[in-house]
């Protein structure tokens, strides 16, 4: 069984998924770790690319950002999970602190902090704006201090999913995975990164997306949302 197991969903993303795989595999030299790309029907090369770089593709042919990660996180085996972006937008060099604080028994989960310390021209002033209103709509709902509700660079135990209720399959998964983890009563640290310029075309919706995850913040805090199976 590896130590890690890296999931990073794609869809049409050959012009960074080679250095994200090289950015991961030198991160995380020391540790024993598979990579799962799970790929939502790429119609370019992203699949040849991850396979060439060593990486285990799983396919799911259902788009959605949640989709994607449920599927990565059912066929993950390691003893801790650890995410991000295939467009290279996150820091996989700091994997090693995340896996620190998990190893060192100082957390359960870990989220990375791409707001204290952003660039400019990091993130558009729309998106910027739309992560700021739902940041305090989080800690208005849920009561808690985090910092960026909606990054998507993650490393925790693998052995909490069972006790998380995540049922989103869009964008909004990344923070009902937050939400359900904080209700679970697991240590959450977050910690800062260096957020970078995306690669590759935009898929995030800033006005569609901040909406929807703010009516989904909303509707998970009163308990209007689907069953699992």
């Amino acid at each position: 069984m590896p130590e890690v197991s890296v999931v990073i969903p794609t869809m049409n993303e050959e012009a960074s998924i080679g250095a994200v795989i090289d950015e991961v595999r030198s991160a995380l030299v020391d540790w024993d770790l598979e990579i799962l790309i799970v790929d939502t029907d790429s119609r370019d090369r992203t699949r040849d690319i991850a396979i060439a770089k060593g990486a285990r593709v799983v396919p799911e042919p259902q788009r959605g950002y949640g989709r994607a990660y449920k599927t990565g996180f059912a066929a993950a085996t390691g003893t801790f999970v650890a995410t991000l972006d295939a467009d290279l937008t996150y820091p996989a060099s700091r994997f090693p602190d995340f896996l620190a604080a998990l190893a060192e028994d100082r957390a359960d989960f870990v989220s990375g902090d791409r707001l204290s310390g952003l660039p400019d021209g990091a993130m558009t002033g729309m998106h910027r704006v739309g992560n700021e209103i739902l940041n305090i709509a989080f800690r208005s709902l849920y009561d808690s201090g985090v910092r960026d509700s909606q990054s998507g660079m993650w490393s925790f135990r693998r052995s909490i999913l069972p006790r998380l209720r995540l049922v989103h399959d869009g964008m909004a998964f990344s923070e009902e995975l937050k939400v359900e983890v904080i209700r679970a009563g697991f240590r959450f640290l977050e910690i800062p990164i260096a957020y970078r310029v995306r690669v590759g075309d935009k898929k995030i919706r800033s006005v569609s997306d901040a909406t929807g995850n703010l009516m989904w913040l909303a509707r998970k805090r009163v308990g209007w949302v689907p069953r699992l199976p």
